[in-house]
């Protein structure tokens, strides 16, 4: 999807105030919902994500299971809310040695478990809005002693509200992002 596109600074995937946020998305939904809603503190539109069963309702990028997004910026940045249920995301990447891996980040596991080709993380969340950054090299480099090369496939399970999600070149300072790509905390 973006292999052909000139990667430099940030590439935007998922914005919630956009006029078809999910357009690059494919959506499955089994026992949960997907719905815009305008968040009370935030004061904007989020896209939220809610089941019972997170692996029956979630979001994925690029929407055909067999094309790659192709994003080689090494850094993903997610603007979520933690509705304090169980939520997990999850990474598909291609590193040096031509393999595909997988990182699976839940908040209902408390340990790492590294496999030839999933890597399953614990992460933990601040009640409301949150600034996830998952360093995509450095995870690869000490998971697998590889390099990472770009990333296929993004998949975003309930149970979350998003606002947006972006790759970058480096993690920026606050004061370097434009305005809708920071974690807006209103006064």
């Amino acid at each position: 999807m973006y292999r052909n596109v000139f990667q430099k600074g940030l590439v935007t995937v998922f914005y919630s105030c956009g006029s078809k946020p999910l357009a690059e998305w494919r959506q499955y939904i089994k026992t949960g919902f997907l719905r815009r809603i305008t968040d009370e503190h935030i004061r904007s539109l989020v896209l939220e994500i809610m089941s019972v069963n997170i692996v029956n309702t979630y979001i994925t990028s690029p929407p055909d299971p067999n094309d790659s997004l192709g994003i080689k910026l090494p850094f993903l940045v997610m603007i979520l809310k933690n509705l304090a249920k169980y939520f997990s995301f999850e990474i598909m990447i291609v590193d040096d040695r031509d393999m595909k891996r997988r990182f699976r980040v839940s908040n209902y596991q408390s340990k790492s478990r590294i496999g030839p080709f999933c890597c399953n993380m614990p992460i933990g969340l601040n009640p409301g809005w949150n600034q996830v950054q998952f360093n995509l090299a450095e995870f690869t480099r000490q998971a697998y002693g590889t390099s990472y090369v770009e990333t296929m496939r993004l998949t975003i399970h309930a149970n979350c509200r998003l606002r947006r999600v972006y790759f970058s070149e480096r993690l920026f300072e606050d004061d370097e992002l434009p305005q809708d790509f920071k974690l807006y905390r209103p006064e």
